[in-house]
């Protein structure tokens, strides 16, 4: 029920957002010169109307997908929709080498910027597929004639157990100030406030960070809950070793997932930053007070490199995140219908025999 009710309000949100959203698009179509033939009240409503109905529309979809289909239906509409854009960012980045874009340090600087995305990559990977192992002892039982239990195994916790959805909460609530801003940017009071806010500037990425850490937290408060792990494993006969069952091994995997979740949070910081930082650079020029101390920095570093292969913004960490998870539930589904794996040599359970 609960989960029930917070889908619900998710809808709900939804709906208010894109039709927030979709009203600041409109006011920008307004003040873009002749781009609408017949501005007025009319026109934003019939904008809101279209493009709220295109978010519910889209919501609805992913829901579908997400119960009949395999994975997360929202995170693979996104996932296409970053993956479009892909040919466009290499004919780009060809472009910036035919054209010497950079100068001398164009050919050092293309093969610095694969060399990193492929670091990049590597560490998602790496990341995404760690996790801490509490060990967990199981007590002997006698049931009727056998003897069950007495075995150790352990209680896997991802270290980023929210995945990308952290970083899709945190620019979805910020995108909200940057489509106010056209409607209020000539506000003497608001105004600075959302140019303060823009991408790229320090309160974006202050804001930013905190979002995601926020995120995560309330992310892995959702899906696990370490009251239920203790009260499972103290009916079953389990139990940490040096830890009483109970309130004292619920405080103990509360605690390790703390920890953990805080590490994830700055992962996904780390990861979300640094394509951001290359394209549109750290604009530690525009703080109010510091702003001086900047001002002799390399253009490269407060403007960016103008890079669009990197995807841009959280784009990467969706891209690699979203296909593992798939791949993983793709291989757990054949797994469980022909006991095989992905692929003839991952490693996975076979059958002893082929039907």
């Amino acid at each position: 029920m609960g989960r029930k009710k917070i889908t619900q309000w998710t809808r709900y949100l939804t709906v208010v957002l894109s039709a927030v959203q979709s009203f600041g698009i409109a006011i920008s179509l307004q003040k873009a010169g002749d781009f609408v033939n017949t501005p007025g009240p009319g026109f934003i409503l019939m904008t809101m109307l279209t493009l709220t109905t295109g978010s519910a529309f889209i919501m609805w979809l992913g829901e579908q997908i997400t119960e009949r289909g395999i994975g997360n239906g929202m995170s693979l509409l996104i996932f296409a929709g970053i993956v479009v854009g892909l040919p466009r960012g290499v004919i780009d980045l060809y472009q910036k080498a035919s054209t010497s874009a950079w100068g001398v340090f164009t050919a050092p600087a293309i093969l610095m910027l694969l060399v990193l995305m492929i670091a990049v990559v590597a560490f998602i990977v790496f990341v995404e597929r760690s996790e801490r192992r509490i060990p967990v002892q199981y007590a002997k039982r006698v049931v009727g004639r056998k003897v069950m239990g007495g075995q150790s195994t352990h209680l896997p916790l991802r270290v980023n157990a929210g995945g990308v959805m952290p970083v899709i909460f945190a620019s979805s609530i910020l995108a909200l100030p940057q489509m106010l801003g056209a409607a209020f940017h000539n506000n003497k009071v608001v105004g600075p406030v959302l140019d303060a806010m823009k991408w790229g500037e320090p309160l974006y990425t202050l804001l930013y960070c905190l979002g995601i850490i926020f995120f995560a937290y309330f992310y892995i408060s959702i899906v696990f809950n370490p009251n239920e792990v203790a009260d499972n494993m103290r009916k079953w006969g389990g139990f940490i070793p040096g830890i009483r069952p109970g309130k004292r091994t619920s405080d103990f995997i509360n605690d390790v997932l703390t920890r953990i979740t805080l590490v994830g949070a700055a992962y996904l910081i780390l990861i979300s930053l640094i394509p951001e930082w290359m394209i549109a650079g750290i604009k530690l020029n525009h703080l109010p007070l510091l702003g001086r101390v900047f001002e002799n920095l390399p253009t490269w570093i407060t403007n960016g490199l103008g890079v669009n292969f990197y995807f841009g913004g959280t784009s990467l960490l969706i891209v690699v995140g979203v296909a593992m998870d798939t791949v993983t539930q793709i291989e757990a589904q054949l797994i469980m219908r022909h006991y095989d794996g992905f692929t003839p040599k991952s490693g996975r359970i076979r059958g002893r025999r082929t039907w």
